[in-house]
C-alpha cells in the first residue's frame, strides 16, 4: 500500500531530495483514496508545512518536535517501555518480524522508528499491513493526541493511520522514566560510523542520523 510509505517518508527528518516529490507523494495519496479515507485531504496542513517552510526551518521544527520532546518520540517501545529491558526484547521481536519478509532494516534509526516501520508495512499486503498496524495504533494514535494538542501538523499523519487501523486505539499507561542510554548501547551506532545492530542472527547495519539533526538535537551547555 503506497499511502504508508508516503506517511513514512513525511515523518521522515527533512531533507531536500524527498521534499523536491511532494507532488508526486500526493498524487500517491489520491490513487488510493478509496482505500486510505482520503487521506492526501486530511494531511493538506502537513503538506502545506512542508512545501512552503524553508528547509533549515523544517529540520529544526522536526527537532523539536520529535527529537526534543520524549512524549512525541518516533520511537514506538520508548513510549510503553521506557528505560526497561523489556524495551531491547519488543525491539528483537520487531527485527524478527523484519527479517522473516526479508526487509532490510538498515536505517539512521532504531528498529521502532515510527517511519522505518512503515516503509515495512508499505511492503506487505494490505491485509497483514492494516493487522500489523492494529499492533502498534495505541502508540501511534497517543503520539498523535499529543502532537495535535501541541498544534503541530504532523498530527494529521497519525490520524490517518488510526484510521486506517482495524482497531480502535486505547489509552496508554505512562511509561517508565525515559532512558536511551540502555538501547543505543545495544542497538545504536557509534559516532565513528556504522556498527552492527546484534551480536548474534543477521547483521543489520545501523548508519547515524544525519549530521544536521544530530547536532541539533544535542543538548546544549552552559
Amino acid at each position: 500500500m503506497k499511502t504508508f510509505k508516503v506517511l513514512s517518508l513525511l515523518l521522515m527528518y527533512p531533507e531536500s531530495d524527498w521534499l523536491e516529490a511532494l507532488p508526486e507523494l500526493h498524487a500517491a495519496l489520491e490513487e488510493e483514496s478509496a482505500l486510505n479515507g482520503n487521506a492526501a485531504g486530511r494531511l493538506a496542513p502537513l503538506f502545506a508545512l512542508l512545501g512552503d517552510t524553508r528547509l533549515i526551518e523544517l529540520q529544526e521544527n522536526y527537532v523539536a518536535t520529535f527529537d526534543r520532546n520524549p512524549s512525541q518520540s518516533l520511537h514506538l517501545f520508548e513510549h510503553i517501555h521506557g528505560e526497561s529491558r523489556d524495551r531491547g526484547s519488543a525491539m528483537i521481536d520487531l527485527l524478527e518480524e523484519y527479517w522473516k519478509h526479508d526487509f532490510d532494516a538498515s536505517a539512521s534509526e532504531l528498529p521502532d522508528y515510527v517511519p522505518l516501520f512503515l516503509e515495512f508495512l508499505s511492503l506487505l499486503p494490505t491485509d497483514e499491513a492494516r493487522e500489523l498496524l492494529g499492533d502498534a495504533v495505541h502508540v501511534l494514535a497517543t503520539i498523535g493526541r499529543k502532537l495535535d494538542a501541541n498544534g503541530s501538523p504532523y498530527a494529521t499523519a497519525f490520524q490517518v493511520l488510526e484510521a486506517l487501523s482495524p482497531v480502535a486505539a486505547q489509552e496508554l499507561a505512562e511509561p517508565p522514566v525515559r532512558d536511551m542510554d540502555e538501547a543505543m548501547e545495544m542497538f545504536g551506532p557509534s559516532m565513528d560510523g556504522v556498527e552492527p545492530l546484534l551480536k548474534t542472527g543477521p547483521q543489520v547495519a545501523v548508519v547515524q542520523m544525519p549530521e544536521t539533526r544530530r547536532h541539533a538535537a544535542a543538548p546544549t551547555t552552559h
